[in-house]
């Protein structure tokens, strides 16, 4: 295999971090509010919630692009593959990461609330001074975990005409019959993406552990 065609696949390298990102941030921020009714007072809201994430985890994420793909962009709203691959991964990465804000917000003693409702601290002040820091530092791990699952994840968008690693990988295969050279290509740079990721991640924890201990 040639330079030039591993130059090819790599052209699929910037698509495949603008979905896992892309996904991975939009999903975060509407993780948010889908956490909050998880976790409300007001038990039909946690059941609509407790519904629609479970609903959302049981149907495989290849089966979530193909129903907007080929399901809404055909019979409701053309839509190309790109963005109907990111909503689609985005849907995915709402359910899991408001799990995981769940768990991380679960974490947190009831007691810290209490105090903070004894000194009348005001609500943002509780969000963004009490809460937001723990969250962050407890849901990291599973979080970086799941960005990590993400990006391997985002491979499935190959089905649908996404240009993203895979794709590129077998436009290569089909263009030099060599295949295992192409996607060994592509596996390569999946892990140099990947080993990143999760070293800033240890290191971040342990900065932020280490913070919390003195």
């Amino acid at each position: 295999m040639t330079l030039q065609d591993v130059l090819l696949i790599l052209q699929g390298l910037p698509v495949t971090i603008a979905l896992t990102l892309g996904a991975f941030v939009l999903g975060g921020l509407l993780a948010v509010p889908l956490c909050m009714m998880r976790v409300a007072r007001f038990a039909p809201l946690r059941w609509l919630a407790a519904i629609a994430i479970q609903f959302i985890r049981s149907v495989p994420p290849l089966l979530w692009l193909f129903l907007i793909f080929f399901g809404v962009g055909t019979s409701i709203v053309p839509i190309d593959p790109f963005p109907a691959a990111l909503i689609g991964l985005m849907l995915i990465a709402a359910a899991n990461l408001a799990e995981i804000y769940r768990g991380a917000l679960a974490s947190i003693s009831a007691g810290q609330f209490e105090a903070s409702v004894a000194l009348g601290l005001p609500r943002w002040s509780l969000l963004l001074e009490v809460l937001t820091p723990q969250l962050f530092r407890v849901a990291l791990p599973s979080a970086t975990t799941y960005l990590i699952g993400l990006l391997k994840e985002s491979a499935i968008a190959s089905t649908i005409g996404v240009s993203e690693l895979v794709f590129r990988g077998n436009q290569v295969t089909q263009l030099t019959f060599q295949g295992l050279q192409a996607f060994a290509v592509v596996s390569v740079v999946f892990i140099c993406i990947s080993l990143p990721v999760a070293w800033l991640s240890r290191n971040l924890d342990k900065s932020l552990r280490s913070k919390v201990a003195r």
